[in-house]
């Protein structure tokens, strides 16, 4: 698929999720999925309902040290979870912005501010590959779960440097791999899957270097592995049925052999990774 039919495909999959208020995963158990992610039980409750879509493979704001009166950017901000949580921590003399390409999550976040009375957050519609955002506005940009999905993960890390003041900080968590996945894997995987876009974890934080950032480094890593989903067979995941050409939700234990191998196999290649860095000073 070319890099436009690449972004057509999440964007559509994610104005699905944001209508139906689904997850990425197909789970209905947000709050319990999030806690598994990083998030407390005090988060969860303190962002309106349907900010938390369970999108997420962290929790960046318990690792990006906000302050007081900083402004901060959230990448492919969804329902808006990581910008309310953020919104707290900076307090009413801080800003934080929401970038997203889909209208329809963009839609849902700006419900959700206006259910939580937030003032100081607002959504904008683009592509995190050019931002809508000026130079040097942002302390600190943080993401979740999102630039693994676009094709050009170098150029979004060079769109964050460009909107980060200096000194300013990038707080990313996201899926990588930590083994090769066939193409023939990668094609069986839901459309707006993480792992289909997920590159290896070597190359991601290469990436980040090269856009020019500086001190690199993961900071926590985790894995929901095989072993996790023996233990679990109600995980519901969203496959795509081609010969319908639909998504349909459905228990791992409710998969044909071969797609419970693909989910196992997809697991094992993927870690989620929360990658700090830091812009050079001038």
């Amino acid at each position: 698929m070319t890099e436009d039919e690449i972004r057509s495909r999440v964007r559509e999959s994610y104005a699905r999720t944001a209508v139906n208020q689904a997850s990425c995963c197909g789970s209905s158990e947000a709050e319990s999925a999030g806690k598994r992610i990083g998030y407390t039980e005090s988060e969860l409750k303190s962002v309106p309902q349907g900010a938390n879509m369970n999108l997420g493979c962290g929790n960046p704001v318990a690792l990006a040290s906000l302050r007081e009166g900083e402004t901060v950017v959230d990448l492919g901000s969804g329902g808006g979870l990581d910008c309310f949580l953020a919104a707290k921590k900076v307090g009413e003399k801080g800003r934080v912005i929401g970038v997203d390409m889909t209208p329809e999550m963009i839609d849902r976040a700006r419900q959700n501010a206006r259910k939580g009375g937030y003032k100081n957050v607002e959504f904008r519609l683009g592509e995190i590959e050019n931002l809508p955002v000026a130079d040097g506005t942002a302390d600190a940009v943080i993401s979740n779960c999102v630039i693994n999905l676009v094709p050009d993960k170098k150029r979004v890390f060079e769109e964050a440097l460009r909107v980060l003041k200096p000194q300013g900080r990038l707080m990313v968590s996201d899926i990588v791999l930590q083994s090769e996945l066939s193409e023939d894997v990668k094609r069986r995987m839901h459309p707006g899957s993480c792992v289909q876009g997920a590159i290896m974890k070597d190359e991601y934080l290469d990436m980040v270097r090269q856009a020019g950032f500086q001190e690199v480094r993961i900071v926590k890593s985790s894995q929901y592995g095989p072993k996790n989903l023996e233990n679990d067979p109600d995980l519901e995941v969203t496959v795509f049925n081609r010969e319908k050409n639909a998504e349909e939700v459905k228990r791992v234990s409710e998969l044909v052999e071969e797609a419970r191998k693909t989910v196992a196999i997809a697991l094992a290649a993927t870690i989620s990774v929360d990658v700090l860095a830091i812009k050079p000073s001038d």
